[in-house]
């Protein structure tokens, strides 16, 4: 076999064991957080724009309240299934808490208990 062929038998090899990696360069799909599969089981929140008043007089009161920090003062009320930033009275956003499907895969570590 000549030295052209031994070449060209060389670059098909590569070309062939480049092409077979190609599916893994398969393009992300980044779906925002608001849109995942489950994001919808808070049901309603606050929209942004809503004052205190409203917020507790639809929704309730919430689990928890932390108090006012920087400038402008950044407030949050923390209820199940998500938690309601405000910037002064008014609602900034309300941010859905994560929750893995039942099964999901986790990254390994094992659920802690409180029972000693």
């Amino acid at each position: 076999m000549s030295r052209n062929a031994t070449s060209i038998i060389h670059a098909l090899g590569w070309a062939l064991l480049l092409g077979a990696s190609l599916p893994a360069l398969a393009d992300q799909v980044k779906v925002p957080v608001g849109q995942q599969a489950g994001s919808g089981e808070a049901g309603d929140v606050p929209r942004n724009g809503m004052n205190k008043e409203r917020v507790e007089e639809r929704f309730g009161a919430p689990r928890a309240r932390r108090a006012a920090v920087g400038d402008p003062p950044i407030s949050s009320w923390e209820y199940e299934h998500y938690v309601v930033y405000f910037e002064g009275d008014t609602v900034l956003r309300s941010v859905v808490k994560h929750r893995p499907r039942a099964g999901a895969a986790t990254d390994g570590a094992r659920p802690t208990t409180n029972d000693g």
